[in-house]
């Protein structure tokens, strides 16, 4: 059974992930031990709440360099929500740094008649990487889960690999290249289609210890 290292910040609804990724076949464990990480077959970032004490407390528990290292590695990775918005550069939410590793800034939603800010609530995804093993298995255009304010902006628009429509925006609501990937939704409150995206995401890790 594969072991998923769940990042322990502070700042995560730690307990349904790690319920949704045993249901998908996989053992968990809270951590914020760097060595752990590593020894770890996969690791993911959850993550709920502001940018800016988020990329603290990373910091403050040595976790930044531990991070990037699991990613430079080619171990899977998984990022949600705050999860995903950390590893870029910066954010409109805050002043400090993100941890840069990919490229681009988050910004916030601009307000416009008729939307709700936070996008909060049922949405459905537009895939644009079809083959990205996030997807297998799911209907064209599956509904998941949001609760954001704010969003990714990658530089690189081919790492973009699914996007979402609130009101006339159309955002980032997935990345994925290589072994990296993170959502902004939730699967871990997405039913049926969360639980199957974080099987998908266990699977890849059981292929690489195959490998």
């Amino acid at each position: 059974m594969p072991i998923i290292a769940v990042v322990d910040y502070e700042m995560g609804n730690l307990h349904s992930v790690c319920k949704g990724l045993e249901k998908a076949g996989a053992t968990t464990k809270i951590t914020h031990s760097a060595k752990e990480l590593a020894q770890a077959d996969a690791v993911v970032l959850p993550g709920v709440g502001a940018f800016d004490p988020a990329v603290q407390h990373l910091r403050a528990r040595d976790l930044e360099q531990p991070i990037k290292d699991t990613i430079a590695s080619g171990k899977p990775f998984l990022g949600i929500c705050l999860g995903l918005q950390i590893l870029f550069e910066s954010s409109a939410e805050g002043n400090q740094p993100g941890l840069g590793i990919i490229k681009g800034k988050v910004q916030r939603f601009r307000p416009e008649p008729g939307i709700t800010i936070p996008h909060m609530g049922w949405n459905q995804l537009e895939v644009t990487q079809p083959k990205s093993i996030l997807w297998e298995h799911l209907p064209a255009q599956p509904w998941v889960y949001f609760v954001h304010s704010y969003y990714v902006d990658p530089i690189d628009p081919q790492v973009r690999a699914a996007t979402v429509t609130h009101g006339t925006q159309t955002i980032t609501a997935a990345i994925a290249h290589e072994n990296l990937m993170a959502v902004q939704f939730h699967p871990e409150k997405s039913s049926n289609i969360g639980l199957q995206i974080l099987s998908n995401f266990v699977a890849q890790v059981r292929e690489k210890i195959a490998a």
